[in-house]
């Protein structure tokens, strides 16, 4: 479709629905310009006085696992000895499974304490909240489970915030009776 086979009315059309939303949509506490974006949260790591939770590095196996599921998974698929079981099952914090893991499965392993960080994801901005929130929901599979809309403002900046009060308070409708279609 060419610019000469537009059709401009379809197009106000839309900007006086977006206005609507604009306009009634939530703030989540806000300036405006405001506009949304996708925040989420991964694990990081920290200073031990900060650790949430332990990932435990394999050097043999070039990897690392979160240290719970690590002896779940030992406990549910690995046959032991007898001393073997008798240490496991006296495991009772991260410092005794570092031990058990290094003697019975990598003597180099060691501890990495990780905290819960926020963050927005990257390539994410949405003028609407609702459309934030469908994005989230269509596209879940490339989110956690604690993927949400995050509001965020456009500080000190000019051109956005004269396009946003464009938005909220242009008469669009009137482009439309000057022609005589009201929609």
């Amino acid at each position: 479709m060419t610019d000469k086979q537009r059709n401009w009315q379809e197009d106000i059309k839309f900007l006086i629905e977006l206005q609507k939303e604009l306009n009634s949509q939530a703030n989540d506490c806000q300036a405006s310009p405001r506009f949304w974006t996708v925040g989420d949260y991964k694990w990081v790591e920290c200073l031990e006085d900060n650790a949430e939770r332990y990932y435990v590095y394999l050097p043999s196996a070039g990897e690392s696992y979160e240290i719970d599921s690590y002896l779940l998974d030992i406990k549910e698929d690995e046959e032991f000895e007898a001393d073997e079981q008798t240490e496991f099952n006296e495991i009772d914090c991260e410092i005794s499974a570092i031990e058990w893991i290094q003697k019975y499965r990598d003597e180099e392993a060691y501890l990495i304490p990780t905290k819960k960080e926020h963050f927005i994801r990257e390539n994410t901005m949405f003028l609407t909240k609702a459309e934030a929130k469908q994005h989230i929901e269509v596209n879940h599979y490339h989110y956690t489970d604690e993927a949400h809309t995050y509001a965020m403002t456009a500080w000190r900046a000019p051109k956005v915030e004269h396009l946003v009060k464009i938005l909220n308070e242009f008469d669009f409708q009137a482009l439309l009776q000057d022609k005589g279609n009201t929609p």
